[in-house]
């Protein structure tokens, strides 16, 4: 069957950008894509449309028959690639999507969303309350206490909270910035990084990537959600059931860095709901900028180095921990070419 063939009752107007939160539905199957889902979400791309993801990628499939990716818009080329990693994850997906009815397609879209909601509200919950513990002063309460169980008081309207999610380059001790933050007559969009994403909460003006995404708080939550929540305080052991052993997952994603980011920026905020259109939060823009950052190629020298640093924390076992390879060395070059090999057959059995 030809990608026509199975593109034919699927209408040929694309949706918007499926890179953005789709409205809630409710999907009761218990299909091994919801499974499948709630890891993707985590360390892929968590804030997704998967129907649409689906739809367009079906549909750019045919497009790119005649068109290469490269020139299709910005937004389109990152969504096709969140889709072929989609479909590199799951055996037999792509055959399931070219066989199936445009029904189908949009079934299967809803199960793999709603693992990654599933996943997404999960973490939220649970993080809601252990986030307490790893930022309380050591031997000391935090003053005046925070519920657990209530965000009311978090965000800007207490001392701690707010000196955390203060962003990067403005003074918290400054009580007129501390004051315009809590009435809300300074707004914070979501490419407004917060300090706690810095190691030791600094920030530095003139190198703003040093320290950046190697806060402690940020460990603390990644191996709460992947390893264990046990693990958080001590290290990881191959014997734990956590996440990441239930998905084979042996070494840290760029995408799964931004998701504990926007989990701890939204656990640590006054938001008792993780919505897409609370522009208190702006947590879908948040998300956004840090992968519009770490998926830069601009970048790679410092991400590749901010993975190995991650790995070491995380995976100190795993090869992905070691040094990362000279950029020019022979191995180097070897690599890239192995890469680019694999990707042109994994084109070459899509457009087949």
């Amino acid at each position: 069957m030809t990608i026509q063939d199975a593109t034919s009752s699927i209408p040929s107007k694309r949706s918007s950008s499926a890179l953005s939160m789709a409205p809630r539905k409710k999907v009761s199957s218990s299909d091994p894509l919801v499974f499948h889902g709630r890891h993707f979400g985590r360390t892929v791309f968590a804030l997704c449309n998967y129907p649409s993801l689906l739809t367009n990628g079906i549909l750019r499939l045919e497009q790119m028959e005649d068109t290469p990716l490269e020139d299709f818009p910005a937004e389109e080329q990152r969504e096709h690639r969140v889709f072929e990693q989609l479909l590199d994850s799951y055996p037999g997906l792509l055959e399931r999507l070219k066989g199936g009815s445009e029904e189908e397609i949009l079934h299967v879209g809803e199960l793999v969303g709603k693992g990654a909601a599933g996943a997404r509200g999960d973490d939220t919950k649970t993080l809601k309350s252990a986030i307490l513990d790893w930022i309380s002063p050591k031997g000391e309460a935090i003053q005046p206490p925070l519920h657990r169980n209530s965000k009311i008081d978090r965000g800007f309207n207490h001392e701690l909270t707010g000196s955390l999610l203060c962003p990067a380059g403005l003074d918290w001790n400054d009580p007129q910035t501390k004051e315009n933050l809590r009435s809300g007559e300074m707004l914070v969009c979501g490419d407004q990084w917060p300090i706690f994403l810095y190691a030791h909460h600094i920030y530095d003006p003139e190198d703003p990537w040093s320290g950046l995404l190697r806060s402690r708080l940020l460990t603390c939550a990644y191996k709460h959600v992947f390893t264990s929540p046990s693990s958080v305080d001590k290290e990881p052991k191959a014997t734990r059931s956590g996440n990441a052993r239930l998905h084979g997952m042996n070494s840290v994603t760029i995408a799964s860095i931004a998701y504990i980011a926007t989990q701890v920026r939204f656990a640590l905020s006054s938001s008792s709901v993780f919505s897409r259109t609370d522009t208190t939060t702006d947590s879908e823009t948040f998300y956004h900028s840090l992968l519009d950052l770490l998926e830069d190629p601009e970048e790679s020298q410092e991400v590749d180095e901010l993975l190995t640093w991650w790995n070491r924390q995380i995976f100190p076992a795993s090869s992905a921990a070691r040094r990362p390879i000279s950029a020019n060395s022979a191995l180097s070059k070897i690599r890239q070419r192995r890469i680019a090999l694999k990707r042109a057959a994994v084109l070459d059995n899509i457009h087949s």
